[in-house]
Parts: C-alpha cells; sequence; structure tokens
C-alpha cells in the first residue's frame, strides 16, 4: 500500500519525505484555505513547489462544478506539471469530465466518493484513482473502512484499473484497517502516520538497552 500525505503544508510534506515512505500528496480548497494560500496564481505555485518536494502523485482539485469549468481547470492543473493528477468530485458533470480526461491521458482522482456505486460509474470513466472518504462515513454511523473493502472487490472481480485510494483517514487505526482491506493508497494526515511507530513495547525495549549499555561502559 502506497502512502500519501493529505495536507497542504509544505513543512509536514518534507518531513514526511525525509521518512523515506512518501508516495504521494493529496490536497484540496480547505487545505489551502487552511494554508492561507489565496489567489489562483499562489494556489498553482503552491502545487508546483509540492511537486518539487515529492517524486510522486500530487492531487490538485477542480474547483467548478460544471463540465466545461472542470475541463478547463483540469487542463490547466494537468499542465503546471507532470506529477499533477486532476482531482474532479463524483457527480454527473465530475464522471463526464473524468471519461474526457481519461480520454485525452490526463490522469485524475475521483474525490468525495461515498458509495460503490458512485466507485463503479468512476472506474469505468477511466479514474486513476477513487477517493472513498472513510472519516465521514464512520462520522454518521457507516462503516467507511467496509466500503473500502467492497469497493476492492469489485474492482478486483471485474479487473477494473482504477486504484482505491482510502481518504478522510482520521487515525493511525484507519491505516492498518485500510491495508487489511486492500487499499492501493492510504492518505494520511502526517499525525496518523508517525502513529504507526508508536508502540510501548519499543519505548521499553528501547529505554532496557540504553540502561544496560549505560552500566557496562558508564
Amino acid at each position: 500500500m502506497k502512502f500519501f500525505i493529505d495536507t497542504a503544508n509544505l513543512n509536514q510534506i518534507r518531513e514526511a519525505n525525509d521518512l523515506g515512505v512518501l508516495d504521494g500528496v493529496t490536497t484540496n480548497p480547505s487545505l489551502m484555505a487552511k494554508e492561507n494560500i489565496k489567489g489562483e496564481a499562489n494556489i498553482k505555485q503552491h502545487y508546483v513547489d509540492i511537486c518539487n518536494i515529492v517524486k510522486g502523485d500530487v492531487s490538485a482539485e477542480v474547483i467548478s462544478t460544471d463540465y466545461e469549468g472542470m475541463i478547463r481547470e483540469g487542463k490547466e492543473l494537468a499542465a503546471l506539471h507532470p506529477q499533477i493528477v486532476v482531482k474532479v468530485p463524483a457527480t454527473k458533470d465530475g464522471i463526464k469530465a473524468i471519461k474526457y480526461f481519461s480520454d485525452n491521458k490526463i490522469r485524475t482522482n475521483c474525490t468525495l466518493v461515498f458509495s460503490v456505486g458512485q466507485a463503479l460509474l468512476a472506474a469505468k470513466a477511466g479514474a486513476t484513482y477513487v477517493s472513498p472518504f472513510i472519516g465521514r462515513l464512520d462520522d454518521v454511523s457507516t462503516d467507511g473502512v467496509e466500503l473500502i473493502r467492497q469497493i476492492v472487490d469489485v474492482y478486483n472481480y471485474y479487473e477494473y484499473e482504477t486504484k482505491v485510494l482510502a481518504a478522510s483517514i482520521r487515525h493511525t487505526m484507519h491505516i492498518v484497517q485500510c491495508l487489511e482491506a486492500g487499499a492501493d493508497v492510504a492518505t494520511c494526515p502526517l499525525s496518523a502516520i508517525l502513529g504507526l511507530l508508536n508502540h510501548p513495547l519499543t519505548d521499553i525495549g528501547l529505554q532496557k538497552f540504553l540502561e544496560d549499555y549505560k552500566k557496562v561502559n558508564g
């Protein structure tokens, strides 16, 4: 399973990249706003800055909700850098746009996916990635990880090439559950990635090794 970091914060992206385990980045308008990135030119430059840090795919989201606007924005985003993947919502116009982009060799990430049906249409339209939002499903008492498992099963059975990118991950256990469910990618906050390192027995064992070393070596 690949690890993407879900942020627009350059320092967090650098920190995750320095670990040597980062495969890509996902962003969205909310994450851009959180970093106070304003203006179309500044947002585009920020995407380029992210691409210059990592070697993998970087999802950049369209803002338009209509087909023509999505196509225009998607072309502009894709032209910024070869690593850019155009992020498109799972709507009627979004699926049409994904089909257009697929036919024109522009990679896409179908976002805001909450059902197997949406994932099916995205795959048939040729999406590179599909992003089920598991945390938001958990928020409304629905099993988000189970949706990952269902989509993986459907894609494997029908041999769709679209990758399942588990999004809206809230904590480290979500990562482990998505791994077990067969997700191709998990996009996570930095805290969730670092959380995979946490185990009390590791801390206790390291402390014991150091204490024993001091006993022998002073």
